[in-house]
């Protein structure tokens, strides 16, 4: 059984946004960025850039790792479900060609 794949954004909605009542208009406006940009970020159409894994962490008050670690791991997930295979198939292992 294959455990999801969890974007940030959903993370950022359940686990900060919901418990603190905080919507991602006043979170926006509190971050310096446009809602439009938070909103792709919760509906998980948009990536975390550092710039605003920085700000969130300056709000929330989570390392200045969290966020990008988060992204990261979603984004290594992805590609190893969408291509691992085939890179596998297609890149042997270093000693293995003559």
């Amino acid at each position: 059984m294959t455990r999801p794949n969890i974007h940030p954004g959903e993370i950022l909605a359940e686990e900060f946004l919901k418990p603190a009542g905080v919507t991602t208009n006043t979170l926006a406006a509190a971050l310096k960025l446009p809602r439009e940009h938070l909103d792709a970020i919760v509906g998980g159409r948009q990536a975390i850039s550092v710039d605003t894994g920085l700000r969130l962490s300056s709000y929330f008050g989570t390392s200045d790792r969290f966020w990008l670690e988060a992204q990261l791991a979603y984004d290594l997930e992805r590609a190893r479900r969408r291509d691992g295979a085939a890179i596998k198939n297609e890149v042997p292992p270093f000693g293995t060609v003559a």
